[in-house]
């Protein structure tokens, strides 16, 4: 039943190569930077990457992405502060890009976790977002039909955990963290402190341990701004 591992690189060891990996993260808020480099390190090729956005600089996703790695980007805004890793990999044919608003891309993960298939939203209608996609009328008005995103393995960052894989979040750090622990096979996740058992509040969790397999303390974790403005490099 403990779930705490030494060293992110036994978590993300047994991740495969071409397997569907969600990693939480609102920009910088919430990126579990460890566990994506340590990622790097393990080697896993062929990935399918479901995120927000599309990495900045030359660190996390943006590193993941420059070495080559992923395969499929499935996000919201490919487009952000300095997406130059991913902006040359499109533009090269290294890598295939779906955009997902962002509201529905929360709700396709959402889905995969309660076990919906599939679902309606009028967002996208009649964009090229809808292409082949079906369509229905509700009370006057068209939806498209969304199918729900699942993963094999989920990298989240977090504040606190314990030992049975009990979370909470650091403010807007919580972000897609939640969902995505509950639409994984596998969900790993890099806590800022791992807390005796009792040691969180039940009133104040927000992912129960049952949809978390491995728990891994990182003290001082990174922040992608901060390396950014330092125009570090991974690796």
């Amino acid at each position: 039943m403990d779930k705490r591992l030494g060293n992110v690189a036994e978590a993300v060891a047994g991740i495969p190569d071409g397997a569907v990996v969600m990693i939480g993260g609102f920009g910088g808020s919430g990126a579990p930077i460890e566990l994506i480099h340590a990622l790097i390190d393990q080697g896993a090729r062929h990935l399918t990457v479901v995120n927000n956005n599309a990495g900045n600089g030359h660190v996390g996703l943006a590193a993941l992405i420059e070495q080559g790695r992923v395969d499929k980007l499935i996000c919201s805004f490919p487009r952000s502060a300095d997406p130059v890793a991913f902006t040359d990999a499109y533009r090269a044919g290294r890598i295939e890009l779906e955009i997902v608003p962002q509201g529905t891309l929360a709700e396709r993960i959402r889905a995969g976790g309660a076990g919906i298939p599939a679902f309606y939203t009028p967002t996208g209608f009649g964009t090229e977002i809808a292409e082949g996609k079906p369509v229905a009328e509700f009370d006057g008005r068209s939806y498209v039909q969304e199918r729900w995103l699942k993963a094999d393995f989920a990298l989240i960052k977090a504040e606190l955990g314990d030992p049975h894989g009990n979370l909470t979040y650091r403010m807007a750090g919580r972000n897609f963290g939640p969902v995505m622990a509950t639409a994984a096979t596998v969900t790993i996740a890099q806590v800022s402190r791992v807390v005796p058992l009792g040691g969180i509040d039940p009133e104040h969790v927000i992912t129960p341990g049952i949809f978390v397999n491995h728990v891994v303390e990182i003290a001082t974790p990174a922040q992608e701004e901060a390396l950014n403005r330092a125009e570090a490099v991974y690796p």
